[in-house]
């Protein structure tokens, strides 16, 4: 169940990279954090722009070798707040194990109290193009279920 000090993220209409900076922040305070629909989350830019950067990013290495990026976007959403942690020394793996990070809503988080982040709301981009993180996710061969 859900400790009194947990905060619950919905990260429906935020924006990727905003919202990991805030999260990554409240990390290293000590706050232990679960972001929940992940798929939903927004990465601002031009859809065929975007769509080469993951995949280059996906290309780059294999699961045998190199640099393994993943396909789901709960875990692209984790690895992209990892990267903005000290995660090689230990308070940025005590901050990475207060982290979880879901897709859709799980069973023990549906009556929680969300909340948003005001500085990643998708209101702050105005007519800019973006694309879902679940959209990049199924163009990388991500097997997520439909919305």
């Amino acid at each position: 169940m859900i400790g009194d000090d947990t905060t619950v993220i919905d990260a429906n209409g935020q924006i990727m990279g905003r919202l990991a900076s805030c999260v990554a922040k409240r990390l290293l305070a000590g706050e232990n954090i679960v972001i929940v629909n992940a798929e939903k989350c927004i990465i601002s830019g031009s859809r065929v722009n975007i769509y080469g950067e993951y995949k280059e990013m996906r290309d780059k290495g294999s699961k045998e070798k190199g640099p393994y990026f993943p396909r789901m976007p709960d875990r692209i959403l984790k690895r992209t707040v990892r990267g903005m942690l000290p995660y090689k020394r230990a308070g940025g793996r005590d901050a990475m194990s207060r982290l979880r990070v879901y897709m859709g809503i799980p069973e023990e988080y549906a009556g929680a109290e969300t909340v948003t982040v005001e500085e990643a709301s998708v209101s702050r981009l105005g007519t800019a193009k973006y694309v879902s993180l679940g959209d990049v996710s199924r163009k990388l061969g991500g097997n997520i279920r439909g919305d």
